[in-house]
C-alpha cells in the first residue's frame, strides 16, 4: 500500500507553504502543487490520501479539476478551500461527491482535522476494496457445483439435505464442503457467511 498524502493544490505560495508546515506538525505527509494542471499530470491511480483543492486557481479552476478527477474515477476525497462567494459552488460539489469544504479565512488546525478524517476514510476504502478483491478471487476458484453446494450451506442446509437436493452422495457433499472451506480459507459455515458480508456492503 502506498503511503497516504494530503495533496495541496493552491496557487498562493504563502498559503500552500503554511498548510504544508501545519500538516507536518500534525504528522500529515503532504505534496504541494501550484496549479491543477501539474497535479493532474502527475496523478497516479494508486495514490492514497486526500486532495485539498482551492476553488479559485490561476489557470484551470478547482471545479474543473474536480470534474476531471471524477471523469478519471479518482477516489481520493476532495476538500475544497472556498471564499464566501464560492459556497454555493462548494455545496454543489458536495452533492457530486466532494468530501468537505472549508471557508476562508479558516484555522489551519480545523483543516488539518478534516484532512485526517479524509485520509482515514480513503485508507479504509482501500482496505475494504482489497478485502473485496481477495474474496472475489477466492470465489473464482470454486467450480459450478461447489457454488451450488455453498449456496445451500449458506441457507443452513445439512449435508443430507444438500445431497438430496443435488442428487449426489453424502460423501460427495462432504468433499465439496471441504474444498469450499479450503479454497475460501475458512473453517465453518459461520465464517463463510461473515466473509461474504463484505461483498454486500
Amino acid at each position: 500500500m502506498h503511503k497516504a498524502h494530503a495533496h495541496i493544490v493552491e496557487d498562493d505560495d504563502d498559503i500552500r507553504d503554511a498548510l504544508a508546515w501545519q500538516f507536518r506538525t500534525r504528522d500529515i505527509e503532504s505534496m504541494t502543487w501550484a496549479n491543477a494542471e501539474d497535479f493532474l499530470a502527475a496523478l497516479q491511480p494508486d495514490w492514497l490520501g486526500c486532495i485539498v483543492l482551492d476553488i479559485r486557481l490561476s489557470g484551470m479552476s478547482g471545479l474543473t479539476c474536480f470534474e476531471q478527477l471524477l471523469e478519471r474515477g479518482c477516489h481520493m476525497p476532495v476538500i475544497f478551500i472556498t471564499g464566501h462567494g464560492d459556497i454555493p459552488m462548494a455545496v454543489s460539489a458536495l452533492k457530486r461527491g466532494a468530501f468537505d469544504f472549508i471557508e476562508k479565512p479558516f484555522r489551519h488546525n480545523d483543516l488539518a482535522d478534516r484532512v485526517q478524517r479524509a485520509i482515514a476514510f480513503d485508507i479504509e476504502r482501500y482496505q475494504v476494496g482489497i478485502d473485496r478483491d481477495t474474496i472475489e478471487q477466492r470465489l473464482a476458484t470454486l467450480s459450478a457445483r461447489e457454488r451450488e453446494v455453498m449456496a445451500l450451506i449458506l441457507e443452513g442446509k445439512y449435508n443430507k439435505v444438500i445431497a438430496s437436493k443435488l442428487s449426489i452422495s453424502m460423501r460427495t457433499v462432504e468433499a465439496h464442503r471441504a474444498h469450499i472451506f479450503s479454497k475460501m480459507r475458512i473453517r465453518s459455515a459461520v465464517e463463510l457467511a461473515q466473509l461474504l458480508t463484505v461483498l454486500k456492503d
